[in-house]
């Protein structure tokens, strides 16, 4: 059987921490951004950790 490719998207995407999670970055911080308050902006620029729910599909995109 072949190997698996890594989904490249998904490896720029993702970022792999010391415990085994991943993070990424949030979503909604590209534009339209005037009439988001800056508290919500604040928590977006912030990296969040993948739910576990996705967990097993991300790590299936990163082979790892």
């Amino acid at each position: 059987m072949p190997k698996l490719k890594t989904n490249r998207s998904a490896a720029k995407r993702f970022k792999l921490t010391a415990s085994g999670r991943h993070k990424h970055r949030a979503a909604f911080r590209n534009h339209l951004l005037t009439k988001k308050s800056s508290k919500r902006k604040a928590g977006l620029s912030q990296m969040k950790m993948v739910n576990s729910s996705n967990e097993k599909a991300v790590k299936r995109m990163l082979k790892d």
